[in-house]
C-alpha cells in the first residue's frame, strides 16, 4: 500500500534545502533500517521505493536488476500502488532509457520526460509532467547490475542533483545486498524464477564472473554441494572451520536456500554473552526476572519462529548452558527466565565454531549428547591456504568493493597478486580483505604493488624470519615494476642492502638511494 509522501501536495517555494537534508538523513535511516530487518531481496526492493516516495517524494519508483545470461533488464520491484505485471517485463540491450543508464554506468536526469524519446512507456508508469531520475546499481568497477529510476514529485534542476545523490547513495546500499544474494543463489533464483533450491547456487549461479572466479577450487565445490543438500532438510547444521573462513556467509546460503527463506534469519555470537546474558538472549526474559528487566521480552528463539537460527562459536558456551540448550534440540521447548510457562518455537537451527568439537568431547568440556545431536551434517570450510586456486578471484571481488567504498578504481600489480597468492593467511578471507582494504588506503593513485602489502601477527613474521615471505617474486619477472623488483632483491637477500645491491648490479648507494625515493618500506629482522 503506497504511503503519502509529505511532499506530494508542496509547492517548490515551500521546500529549502535544509528541508531536502532532512528528509535524505530520515530516507537514509529508514533503508539501512530495512536492509538490517530484511527476510529476502524481492521485498526489500519493494520496501525501498515505499520509503524514497514515503520519506524523499519520490514515487512511481521502479527497480530492474540485469541478467547475467541475455544483458537484459528485468523489472524486479515497481511502487505506485502498481501491482508487479503479470508478465516479466524486461529491456533489451540498447532498448529504452534503462538501457542507456546501464550501457554508459552514469545516472540519468530527465527534466521533461514528454520530449525525451528514449522513454518507450513500456510499464505505463510514467507521468510524462513529472522529471525522472536513473541512476545505475553498479555492484563492481564497470558492471551495472541494475538500475533505480524514480519520478521526483518536485524539483528543478539543482533539487534534481541533490535528489539524484540520494538515489546514488541507495543503489550502493542496494548493491551489497544484491551481491549477497548471488552468493546464496537467492538473486539467480529471482531473475529465473523456477529454479528453487540450491541448484541457481552450482549452474546458474555460476554465471556471474565474479562467482566463477572465487570458487574454482575443488574444495569450495565440495563445500557448495553440501550447503545445497543441506538446504533441503530442517537437520541442524554444525559448521566448522577457522575465523575468517566464511561460516556466517555459509549459514546464511543455507537459509537463503531452504523453504524457511521467507522466514527470519537470525545470528547469535555466543562467545560474546555471559551464561546468565545468553540465557536471556536465546530464551527471553520476563519482567521483574532481574535488576533491569522492565518488561516482557522475547528471546531469540522466539525470534526466529519459522525460520533459521544462528549461533556462532558455539563451542564457547558452558557445560551448564549446553544441557539447557540440549533440551531445546530434544523438544523443541523452552522457559522465558523468570517464566513457568513452557514454549515452543519451529527453529532449524545451525551452529559454528572454530574449534575442534570431537577433541572437547574428548576433554570432556563439550557434552557428547549435544555434539551428536549437532553432529548430524557436518560442513568443514576449508582454509585459504587449502584453496590458494581463489585467493586471485577473492582478491579481486574484495577490492571491487573496497573501491565502492572508496569511490576509485583500485588495481592490484602482478607483484601485489603474487605475494598475496604465496601469503600464509592465518585469518583467512576476513584477513585477505584486511590487507587489501590497508594497501588501498596506503596507495595514492589506486594501483597496489607488492610494497603496499603489508601483513600483521606472529605468524606472518615468522615466516618472513625463516626466508619463506609473503613476496617470493623473481627477481628478473618482467612483470614486476621498479619498486617491486627492489623489494624481490631485498626479500632474496634478507633484506640485507649490499646483497640486494649486487643481485640489481647497483651499488650499496644506488639502492639505498632507490629504496628512499620509490617510498619501500624496510623490515626490522
Amino acid at each position: 500500500m503506497s504511503v503519502e509522501s509529505p511532499f506530494r501536495h508542496a509547492s517548490l517555494s515551500h521546500i529549502n534545502r535544509t528541508a531536502i537534508l532532512a528528509s535524505q538523513i530520515k530516507t537514509l535511516h529508514s533503508v539501512s533500517h530495512a536492509i538490517g530487518r530484511s527476510s529476502g531481496l524481492k521485498l526489500l526492493l519493494k520496501n525501498v521505493l515505499e520509503i524514497l516516495e514515503s520519506e524523499a517524494g519520490m514515487g512511481r519508483g521502479v527497480i530492474t536488476l540485469t541478467n547475467p545470461k541475455t544483458g537484459e533488464q528485468t523489472v524486479q520491484a515497481v511502487h505506485e500502488n502498481l501491482p508487479m505485471p503479470a508478465k516479466r517485463i524486461s529491456y533489451r540491450p540498447g532498448e529504452g532509457i534503462m538501457s542507456c543508464i546501464v550501457s554508459s554506468g552514469h545516472s540519468i536526469i530527465v527534466e521533461d520526460p514528454a520530449r525525451e524519446p528514449r522513454f518507450i512507456h513500456r510499464l505505463g508508469l510514467m507521468n510524462l509532467n513529472l522529471p525522472f531520475i536513473g541512476v545505475p546499481i553498479i555492484l563492481e568497477e564497470g558492471h551495472v547490475d541494475g538500475v533505480i529510476a524514480v519520478q521526483p514529485l518536485f524539483g528543478n534542476r539543482d533539487l534534481l542533483r541533490d535528489q539524484e545523490l540520494l538515489v546514488e547513495v541507495v543503489g550502493n546500499l542496494l548493491a551489497r545486498e544484491i551481491h549477497n544474494a548471488g552468493l546464496t543463489g537467492e538473486l539467480a533464483e529471482i531473475m529465473d524464477p523456477g529454479s528453487k533450491g540450491g541448484d541457481p547456487l552450482i549452474a546458474d549461479g555460476f554465471t556471474a564472473p565474479w562467482l566463477e572466479q572465487w570458487m574454482t577450487s575443488p574444495s569450495m565445490r565440495v563445500v557448495l554441494q553440501r550447503i545445497v543438500q543441506a538446504a533441503k532438510w530442517d537437520t541442524p547444521v554444525l559448521i566448522q572451520g577457522e575465523s575468517g573462513t566464511g561460516k556466517e556467509l555459509t549459514a546464511s546460503a543455507i537459509h537463503h536456500l531452504s523453504p524457511r527463506a521467507d522466514g527470519p534469519f537470525i545470528k547469535v555470537n555466543c562467545a560474546a554473552l555471559a551464561d546468565n546474558l545468553l540465557e536471556s538472549e536465546l530464551f527471553g526474559h520476563e519482567k521483574g526476572a532481574f535488576t533491569g528487566a522492565i518488561s516482557n521480552r522475547k528471546g531469540r528463539f522466539e525470534l526466529a519462529h519459522g525460520g533459521t537460527l544462528f549461533l556462532d562459536e558455539i563451542g564457547e558456551i558452558s557445560p551448564a548452558f549446553q544441557a539447557k540448550l540440549l533440551r531445546v534440540l530434544q523438544d523443541g521447548t523452552f522457559e522465558r527466565v523468570g517464566g513457568t510457562r513452557t514454549l515452543q518455537a519451529d527453529v532449524r537451527l545451525v551452529v559454528a565454531t572454530n574449534r575442534d568439537l570431537y577433541h572437547e568431547v574428548q576433554m570432556g568440556s563439550f557434552r557428547s549428547d549435544l555434539f551428536y545431536r549437532l553432529f548430524i551434517f557436518p560442513i568443514q570450510m576449508p582454509t585459504l591456504r587449502e584453496r590458494r586456486a581463489d585467493i586471485s578471484g577473492l582478491a579481486e571481488l574484495l577490492l571491487g568493493r573496497i573501491g565502492l567504498r572508496q569511490k576509485r578504481t583500485l588495481r592490484l600489480t602482478p607483484g601485489a597478486m603474487t605475494t598475496l597468492c604465496n601469503a600464509d593467511w592465518p585469518g583467512n578471507v576476513r584477513e585477505l580483505e584486511n590487507t587489501l582494504e590497508r594497501g588501498a588506503v596506503m596507495s595514492t593513485d589506486g594501483v597496489i604493488d607488492a610494497a603496499h602489502i603489508i601483513f600483521t601477527g606472529p605468524a606472518h613474521r615468522v615466516a618472513m624470519d625463516t626466508g619463506m615471505g609473503a613476496a617470493a617474486m623473481d627477481v628478473g619477472d618482467p612483470d614486476l615494476n621498479e619498486r617491486e623488483r627492489v623489494m624481490a632483491a631485498l626479500d632474496k637477500s634478507g633484506w640485507v642492502q649490499a646483497k640486494a645491491a649486487r643481485l640489481l648490479n647497483m651499488t650499496p648507494r644506488q639502492i639505498a638511494y632507490r629504496i628512499k625515493t620509490l617510498g619501500v618500506p624496510m623490515r626490522q629482522i
